[in-house]
């Protein structure tokens, strides 16, 4: 690469000079618009037309070819059909590009398995050609005021800091075309990504100072390394990225082995690597839009809650009514603060956050803005939004916009409107008042989600993961990824495992026959469990292969005796917990992102409910406090209707032992299914284990 380009996508981003292969003068056509779209928009770089049919296209002189030009150009748009491309590229490559877009889709009849997309990937590769696409629709960056597409598209589009990576091109225009409260300085549509990937764009993103915030729509992750150093970057920079990511199949699951492989699903280890680096992660086009439009303020939130600031009581009730399931914060506003409002406010108005401020309607403009100011003054309010139906030309609503500008005026918060009905007619007053700072977002729940997502960014910049060492030591390890290399490991095995990483275990002790069994049972204790050891049987439960709570001598000898009969001699003779609640630990060696952890309800409820927390290991006593503090299960621990409070820091220490297990023994390990381990007032234990080896077979 020249030395005048600074980053490896210079070349396809931010050109000097570009030729549009295919360039033609007909209207409405793809060759046409991607000659008028850069011109319009004003790119101030060289445009070279190639067609050998004219002498001009757009009124830019036309070159027969890419030998023809009088220089080498930096980008060569390849606006041909499939069945020329494979030429176009040579041409290309031999002119001495350094970058490529490529629109067509790269399926030729005749080859079914994509013959032509692999060759095309190769010569660009071998070539160490940028390429955008194939399949794709391009990309404009406004801040060079170059549009790469091969469609006309509107020329008002908003620069702004926002950058937008789509692999769905119906996204990439819609986030793109429509709404104009979006200010973008990069929107690409990435394609099928035969060479250049989502990961590029973003560490290019990332090295741009007007980038401010990144919004990635995503089906999958082609270069996971290379995503995850940018994801690293952007927490390095404090850039938040928002992912809506698609295609959460569950095939996965049915191919795991393990309660927690067959909880998590294949997107988990998305989710743990999200949750690591704070990555926003959003459900659908709507949510997208309200994050990045929030997060694209330059005001960050302060520490505490939403103010929130209303001109209808019945609204209100709306908004909290559905906050109750979204779960974001409310400012606990202070007793002066409470105070400062009641001055202010119409008689029968109730001082309070959530605040209705609709009384006589006399000076609304001053007193909005004075109310507003005064929750934002508060030292609890992380930023304020005022929930109101605003329209285009109607008085009431200017007076609430001048309100609202006045009090962002006055407060280093962030604050915003939000309306309470997703199609009110505002275009006009709602692209005023962004533009001047105070974002308008439409709709109740997408205002809400975005405070959220808000409040969960600046809550992962606050914290610092304990940078601490294994608790176990190399010669235990070394020790244990041979014991995994050698071939699957039995219950006693995991047990095992688990005990030299620190993690409680019940005493136990294998047994062949029934005589043995009943020696073991009285040498530890009545009473005892009696598992079956028979090699192949991964759920001991399903299996019937589990007798718990067994007292005295001829208990053990009957239950061995069953389980001998229906499913062989070997049996594993264990001490009985002490009563608590049931938890279910795990960890999956992810191909591609790594080990992660997973803490959850335990028992048969681990199937049941929908309640399991994920995080990529290894995790610091924090992160595994987090976890444990964001489950339904939580209220069981701390002594749900009378129950004996829980010992919820073992449990969070078991969880850490168990991060840092995984992530040491990650080249030998699979899957660990813990369930459950018992937390009770003295302690967590676990009493069940499933260690899955790269060994072993899954057929």
């Amino acid at each position: 690469m020249s030395t005048r380009f600074r980053h490896r996508l210079d070349p396809l981003l931010e050109p000097q000079s570009v030729a549009l292969l295919g360039a033609s003068r007909r209207p409405n056509s793809p060759g046409n618009a991607m000659v008028r779209m850069p011109r319009l928009a004003g790119y101030s770089g060289r445009l070279y037309p190639i067609n050998p049919n004219y002498d001009s296209v757009e009124e830019i002189k036309c070159y027969p070819s890419l030998a023809a030009l009088p220089e080498s150009v930096d980008h060569v748009v390849l606006g041909v059909a499939n069945a020329k491309l494979e030429a176009a590229l040579d041409e290309a490559i031999a002119h001495g590009a350094k970058a490529v877009t490529i629109f067509a889709s790269g399926i030729l009849e005749g080859e079914e398995h994509g013959e032509l997309v692999a060759r095309i990937k190769k010569r660009a590769r071998d070539a160490g050609i940028a390429l955008c696409g194939g399949n794709g629709m391009g990309f404009y960056n406004l801040d060079r005021n170059l549009r790469i597409v091969a469609f006309d598209s509107a020329l008002d589009m908003r620069r702004g800091p926002i950058t937008l990576i789509a692999q769905s091109g119906s996204a990439f225009g819609a986030l793109s075309h429509n709404d104009r409260r979006l200010g973008f300085n990069l929107s690409v549509s990435s394609g099928g990504e035969w060479v250049t990937t989502a990961a590029d764009y973003l560490d290019w993103a990332l090295e741009q100072p007007t980038t401010g915030i990144v919004g990635m729509f995503l089906e999958t992750v082609r270069d996971t390394t290379g995503f995850v150093a940018g994801l690293k970057k952007a927490a390095a920079k404090h850039i938040p990225v928002v992912v809506l990511k698609v295609g959460r199949t569950p095939e996965s699951a049915a191919m795991a082995l393990s309660h927690t492989g067959a909880l998590t699903g294949s997107d988990a280890a998305y989710e743990a690597l999200f949750d690591r680096y704070g990555v926003i992660r959003v459900e659908d086009e709507d949510e997208f839009a309200a994050t990045l439009l929030l997060l694209s303020h330059p005001k960050r939130p302060a520490r505490g809650g939403l103010a929130a600031m209303h001109d209808s009581g019945g609204e209100r009730e709306m908004m909290v009514d559905i906050n109750a399931k979204i779960g974001v914060p409310f400012a606990r506003i202070s007793s002066a603060t409470t105070d400062a409002l009641k001055a202010q406010l119409d008689p029968g108005l109730a001082p309070i956050n959530p605040l209705d401020a609709w009384g006589t309607g006399a000076n609304v403009e001053e007193n909005f803005a004075n109310l507003m100011t005064t929750l934002l003054d508060d030292s609890d309010t992380a930023l304020g939004v005022m929930f109101n139906d605003i329209r285009d030309n109607y008085y009431l609503s200017d007076q609430f916009a001048n309100a609202m500008l006045a009090a962002a005026a006055r407060s280093s918060k962030p604050l915003a409107i939000a309306t309470n009905y997703a199609l009110v007619r505002h275009e006009q007053i709602a692209l005023r008042l962004t533009a001047a700072g105070l974002p308008v977002i439409d709709g109740t729940r997408e205002a809400l989600k975005a405070v959220k997502h808000a409040f969960a960014y600046r809550d992962f910049q606050a914290t610092i993961a304990e940078d601490e060492p294994s608790p176990a030591s190399a010669e235990t390890r070394e020790i244990w990824l041979r014991r995994l290399a050698a071939g699957p490991l039995n219950e006693q095995d995991g047990l095992d495992l688990l005990a030299a990483y620190g993690i409680r275990t019940p005493r136990r002790r294998a047994a062949a026959d029934r005589a043995a069994a009943l020696r073991v049972a009285e040498e530890i204790g009545f009473p005892v469990a009696l598992k079956t050891a028979q090699p192949g049987i991964a759920h001991k439960s399903d299996a019937g292969g589990v007798k718990l709570d067994l007292r005295d001598g001829a208990a053990v000898v009957a239950a061995y005796d069953d389980l001998a009969q229906r499913l062989g001699p070997a049996v594993l003779v264990q001490e009985m917990a002490g009563k608590g609640v049931e938890a279910a630990l795990g960890a999956i060696n992810d191909a591609e992102f790594g080990p992660y952890v997973m803490v959850a309800a335990g028992g048969i409820l681990i199937e049941l409910l929908d309640d399991r927390s994920v995080a990529l290991a290894p995790i610091d006593r924090v992160k595994a406090g987090t976890m444990i503090d964001g489950l339904k299960l939580r209220k069981l621990l701390s002594g749900l209707r009378g129950a004996p409070l829980s010992d919820i820091g073992a449990l969070a220490e078991a969880l850490r032992r168990l991060s840092h297990l995984a992530f040491d023994l990650r080249d030998g390990l699979r899957e660990i299914d813990i369930n459950p381990i018992i937390v009770g007032p003295s302690g967590a234990v676990a009493v069940d284990a499933l260690v899955i080896g790269n060994a072993t077979r899954r057929d």
